[in-house]
């Protein structure tokens, strides 16, 4: 198609469209590709756009400036692709329904509050030699050998006060059972 000839309504348009198409696509398909990316859908949509602008704009494939409608569809187009890049960076970003599935799910801050209060109160009903190795091995990352010299008491009942003392939470904090582990 080239800048004489005119596009009207009806069917002679949709003709004209068709061959403005089959002329420029290619090369109009292969800049919108690299321009967004290689996503093959969004450059189809982009060339879409782009000939729907010309359909509208039937004057500009009229102007006596260039022989050739080429430079005025890639111009377009080119500023389609930065307008769609440019609104895609302005929102979040879009997932698809299997990263949801897969994603992992945080508990809110008030969720982890409540479970805090909770492990304390249970914490609280555990003996007092329990407490203490419970506070070294678990709240305070010291391994056995550090709790025991902390305490002065033997490596092996580090060992067994902590086992019973996680057994005793346990009972008290079922719904935290799998947390315990």
């Amino acid at each position: 198609m080239t800048a004489g000839t005119t596009i009207t309504n009806g069917t002679t348009a949709e003709h004209e469209l068709a061959a403005l198409q089959r002329e420029h696509g290619r090369p109009l398909f292969a800049l919108m590709l690299r321009l967004s990316d290689g996503d093959r859908q969004r450059a189809e949509d982009l060339v879409q756009e782009t000939l729907v602008r010309a359909w509208q704009h039937p004057e500009a494939l009229r102007a006596d400036d260039f022989t050739s409608v080429r430079p005025w569809l890639l111009t377009v187009g080119r500023r389609l692709a930065i307008d769609a890049r440019r609104a895609r960076q302005a929102r979040p970003a879009e997932v698809g329904d299997a990263v949801l599935e897969n994603a992992r799910v945080c508990a809110d801050h008030a969720e982890r509050s409540a479970a805090a209060l909770d492990v304390r109160r249970a914490v609280k009903t555990l003996t007092p030699e329990h407490r203490e190795v419970l506070v070294q091995v678990y709240f305070q990352g010291a391994s056995v050998a550090e709790a025991a010299e902390a305490l002065g008491i033997p490596p092996g009942t580090v060992k067994s006060r902590a086992y019973y003392a996680l057994r005793a939470l346990r009972r008290v904090l079922p719904g935290y059972a799998t947390d315990l582990d």
